[in-house]
């Protein structure tokens, strides 16, 4: 596997013997102080260019970078919409192990590229042309302190979403049960966690992408009651997994509504979850809810 510096030189003697390349900036977790430093961390290259469409035109140029596994274009894809304007990324996974996300922008938008996040370096500027880029920190991740309405919301959307859940595992649907549970009651938990950790933090810390870091800041009880709310593929099981979901729900909720003074919707919480207690008694011939 290359060393970290034996990849840097290789990007910038690359952007040194290209003319249309005219300064070199790095971003991610090897910008972070505060990011783990591990071997699966990324390269986040940026290529500021004259040009794109000589890049692109002639894909070959990338081969310097070394023999691939696979590589993504996100960009010139069918299957998902272009977000990027005229920027373009090369996500290149190496057989050495090591990753480069080498994305090319316009020299135009480099006053925007230099202010638009925060854990930026430069590391060359031909033309000495970039605005001065302060020393990189990850504060623009910190928790931010919510307001009462987003709290309301987080509460409202976790509770009312949890019943498609039960309905999705009365009807043995668990694909449907699954996917809203993991892509919309978790995230308002996940959400609650942070700010909770932003309070005990006083919001100087990031919880990482997924909440990766969350285990550093939970206690090892919230931690295990996180754990228990990934299930597998048993209906028991997702059941199990929804209670306990719910119950670190509400007592991290309880917390962040104490410490901020909202106000937290206890008769909705009691009515949702009797109803999937019910929901879960149910008998699959029933032809009432209620």
């Amino acid at each position: 596997m290359r060393t970290e510096q034996q990849i840097m030189d290789l990007v910038l003697k690359v952007a040194a013997q290209d003319k249309r390349i005219r300064a070199v900036g790095l971003n991610g977790s090897r910008t972070n102080p505060n990011a783990p430093k591990d071997i699966f961390r990324d390269f986040d290259i940026v290529y500021l260019v004259t040009e794109i469409d000589s890049f692109m035109k002639d894909p070959s140029w990338i081969d310097i970078f070394g023999e691939r596994i696979i590589m993504q274009t996100p960009e010139n894809t069918t299957m998902f919409p272009s977000e990027l304007g005229e920027r373009f990324p090369y996500l290149m996974l190496f057989a050495d192990g090591n990753r480069i996300d080498l994305t090319l922008i316009p020299i135009e938008e480099k006053d925007t590229y230099c202010k638009e996040d925060k854990l930026t370096i430069i590391l060359l500027d031909k033309d000495h042309s970039l605005p001065e880029v302060p020393p990189p920190t990850d504060e623009n991740y910190w928790v931010k302190r919510p307001n009462a309405e987003l709290f309301a919301d987080c509460c409202n959307e976790f509770w009312w979403v949890s019943t498609y859940v039960a309905k999705g595992l009365w009807r043995k649907e668990i694909l449907y049960a699954m996917e809203h549970l993991h892509t919309i009651v978790r995230p308002m938990l996940t959400k609650m966690l942070e700010w909770k950790v932003g309070i005990d933090t006083n919001y100087s810390v990031s919880i990482g992408k997924s909440g990766k870091y969350l285990e550093k800041y939970l206690s090892e009880n919230n931690w295990q009651e996180l754990l228990a709310t990934y299930p597998n593929g048993n209906y028991k099981e997702v059941w199990k997994a929804l209670f306990a979901m719910c119950n670190l729900f509400r007592s991290t909720a309880i917390f962040v509504a104490n410490h901020l003074e909202f106000h937290y919707p206890y008769e909705e919480d009691k009515k949702v979850t009797a109803y999937l207690k019910s929901e879960e008694r149910l008998k699959s011939d029933a032809r009432e809810i209620c």
